[in-house]
């Protein structure tokens, strides 16, 4: 078993435990959105590679998620794995995020919530460009989101949110049968996204 895979088995024990532990009712959500990644590219690869536009390897890519929380009337908690994956000039990463995150509610009308908070957590970075070997890394996430949440029945709620990550992973790219080409460096993420929501 990989560290990432203990890793999200650690947050899943952890958040049911805290889940029987306390009152506020339950949920879980599916996300799909979007995610751009700034990218820095090591001096190295620019000269290996013409410079390619890293930015753009996730640049506006499709990405799902998982969450799995608890809340009430004043804020949630939850645990989230998302992952994107993007190509562009070359270069293929996979970005994986596991997270945990508080939000804190604002009322607007009795069916519609603001919602703001903070997330911590970690992001793994994975290199799979064609012709280069595979290669990864974990660093840590810090951020913020913010959005809008719409009750629409008892149960089931929707919700349109933006996130805003800083991150420390970085790859290497190595050509097969030559050596190191450069290094790629995760610096920050931003994701907007929908979510469908069901409380249990």
């Amino acid at each position: 078993m990989t560290t990432f895979k203990k890793l999200i088995l650690a947050f899943t024990v952890l958040g049911a435990s805290a889940m029987v532990q306390a009152g506020d009712s339950n949920f879980a959500s599916l996300t799909l959105g979007q995610t751009s990644d700034k990218v820095k590219k090591s001096g190295s690869l620019d000269r290996h590679l013409g410079s390619p536009n890293a930015d753009g390897v996730i640049g506006k890519d499709t990405t799902w998620g998982l969450r799995l929380g608890q809340q009430n009337s004043e804020g949630r908690y939850y645990a989230t794995y998302d992952n994107v994956s993007g190509s562009h000039n070359g270069l293929k990463l996979r970005q994986e995020n596991l997270l945990g995150s508080y939000d804190k509610f604002l009322p607007v009308t009795a069916s519609t919530q603001l919602f703001g908070g903070a997330t911590a957590g970690l992001t793994k970075l994975t290199q799979d460009s064609p012709g280069m070997s595979r290669d990864s890394d974990i660093g840590y996430a810090v951020g913020v989101q913010a959005g809008v949440l719409q009750q629409v029945s008892q149960n089931t709620s929707v919700e349109l949110g933006y996130r805003y990550l800083r991150s420390n992973a970085s790859t290497e790219v190595s050509e097969r049968g030559v050596g190191k080409q450069g290094s790629l460096s995760l610096t920050s993420s931003a994701q907007t996204y929908l979510s469908a929501n069901y409380a249990f």
